[in-house]
């Protein structure tokens, strides 16, 4: 048999390498075992996702710690010794840790450690689009998430891709989850950007925000795996190309219709401005990155996620589901998902490895909520 080809998961115990590691370990449609094995760049490899992938087979990589990081997608020695021996990485970084110019910084680092490892042939980058210039620098359209990865993202376009022998980068850029529609709300935990804000006492859920009749291109992680999976398989194809997906594209008129009908339990829309949404919050003044402090001038909550609703309202962000469905005939919609996944607005389990760890930043505005 001939020796699986290395990949290094950057991201690998976040809500995308949960699924994107096990995409790459599955079979082929044929049944035969996957050309892939996977190496995982991690800050802990003793916590409770490590040992799950552990158990799949990765390799979790802590990195050297000449500095005293344990395998940080920001420490050029760590991502530079992991990337030794590998044919492939797949790359996501986190701003909601180190906030915007660190994230440039290290996504640039990674492509130049990348092109200097001589087994490396793929580098495929997590990308998000770039709102600031899809919405022609408007500031109402900026948020640090967005913007962050869409910039590495234009600096991965003026680089060369080569075939062969060279290194061929991809993007994959992608949107919100469908799974952050899995509600939680605890006095420690809270996920407000897509799940309902209240459930009235006639049983009615209320999806409230600021869009308007805008739409979020949103993604099943399921379906984020398989397109990973799909641009290594296809490096020709897939060769310095930003490969812009979505499962679906959801207004939140037709996310409560959907919801109704899987469900059969009555929701509304409702409609709120910017300021209404954020005083259902509390917190939201605080850095939107954790590594940073209150008050040091760095991006606030508000400010970003203000950016993301203006995005979407706006309809600034597009997709072309006609080439998504071409591709990925089989990829979920909202609606599939909701019924594959038993969706009751009540799941009560996160995706996001921040709020898992407790490093959620927001909290509900019960006050508020409880009148919507």
């Amino acid at each position: 048999m001939s020796e699986k080809k290395l990949i290094l998961v950057i991201g690998a115990t976040g809500a995308q390498g949960m699924k994107v590691i096990p995409a790459l370990l599955a079979p082929n449609s044929d049944g035969t075992p996957s050309p892939y094995a996977v190496r995982a760049l991690t800050r802990d490899p003793n916590n409770r996702r490590a040992q799950e992938l552990k158990a799949l087979g990765v390799e979790c990589y802590e990195g050297y710690k000449p500095r005293g990081f344990e395998g940080r997608f920001d420490d050029p020695a760590a991502v530079g010794a992991a990337l030794q021996g590998c044919y492939g990485a797949w790359v996501n970084t986190d701003t909601y840790t180190v906030g915007e110019e660190k994230e440039i910084w290290a996504g640039i680092k990674i492509y130049e450690a990348a092109r200097r490892a001589s087994t490396m042939r793929h580098l495929i980058w997590s990308n998000l689009d770039y709102g600031s210039k899809l919405g022609n620098y408007n500031p109402i359209y900026k948020a640090e998430h967005h913007d962050a990865k869409g910039i590495v993202n234009e600096f991965l376009k003026s680089q060369p891709s080569f075939l062969g022998d060279g290194l061929t980068w991809s993007s994959i850029t992608s949107g919100v989850y469908f799974e952050m529609l899995n509600y939680i709300l605890t006095e420690e935990v809270f996920q407000p950007l897509c799940g309902p804000l209240n459930w009235r006492e006639d049983g009615t859920v209320v999806f409230a925000s600021p869009i308007g009749d805008g739409h979020i291109p949103m993604i099943s992680l399921d379906d984020l795996g398989w397109w990973v999976r799909y641009t290594l398989d296809n490096r020709a194809e897939t060769s310095g190309k930003d490969l812009e997906i979505a499962s679906d594209m959801v207004g939140w008129d037709y996310l409560s219709e959907v919801f109704t009908k899987v469900t059969g339990t009555p929701s509304v829309h409702k409609r709120l401005t910017l300021d209404e949404w954020f005083a259902c919050l509390s917190g939201a003044e605080r850095p939107i990155a954790n590594e940073k402090s209150e008050g040091d001038g760095s991006t606030t909550i508000r400010q970003s996620f203000s950016g993301f609703w203006c995005l979407w309202r706006d309809d600034i962000i597009k997709r072309d589901m006609e080439w998504v469905r071409r591709i990925h005939p089989n990829g979920y919609t909202l609606e599939t998902w909701m019924r594959a996944t038993g969706y009751t607005g009540r799941i009560g389990s996160t995706a996001l490895k921040n709020a898992e760890d407790g490093k959620g930043r927001l909290l509900p505005n019960k006050a508020i909520t409880v009148h919507l």
